[in-house]
C-alpha cells in the first residue's frame, strides 16, 4: 500500500517502512505525527484520488532526526563590470519514517 502526501509545500509518494526527508517540522525526536493531507491512496491496481484530499485517510509517521542539508552555493557575476557576489544556503530538514498508512 502506498500514499501520496503533501507537507512543506511538496508532494511525496510514501510506502510503509520508508525513510525520507521533508521540510522542517516542529516536533520532538521519537514522537509520532499523523499527516492528514493525503492526496491519493493506492494498493495494487486500485487507486483512490481525493478532491483535493482523500477523506478519512491518514499516514502515521515517526520523527527520526532533524538536520541540515549540504550547502548550496550561489554565485552571481556580471562580466566586465567587476561585480561578483558569493552566497550560501543550508536548508533545515526533518527525517521521517512511515509507520502505517490508513485509508
Amino acid at each position: 500500500m502506498y500514499a501520496v502526501i503533501k507537507t512543506g509545500g511538496k508532494q511525496y509518494k510514501v510506502v510503509a517502512g520508508e525513510k525520507f526527508k521533508v521540510e522542517q517540522i516542529p516536533a520532538d525526536i521519537g514522537s509520532e505525527i499523523t499527516i492528514d493531507q493525503v492526496l491519493a491512496v493506492g494498493s495494487g491496481e486500485t487507486i483512490k484520488f481525493g478532491a483535493p484530499l482523500v477523506e478519512g485517510a491518514t499516514v502515521l509517521v515517526t520523527v527520526l532526526s532533524h538536520g541540515r542539508h549540504d550547502k548550496v552555493k550561489i554565485f552571481k557575476m556580471r562580466r566586465r563590470k567587476h561585480y561578483q557576489k558569493h552566497q550560501g544556503h543550508r536548508q533545515n530538514y526533518t527525517e521521517l519514517q512511515i509507520v502505517s498508512i490508513n485509508g
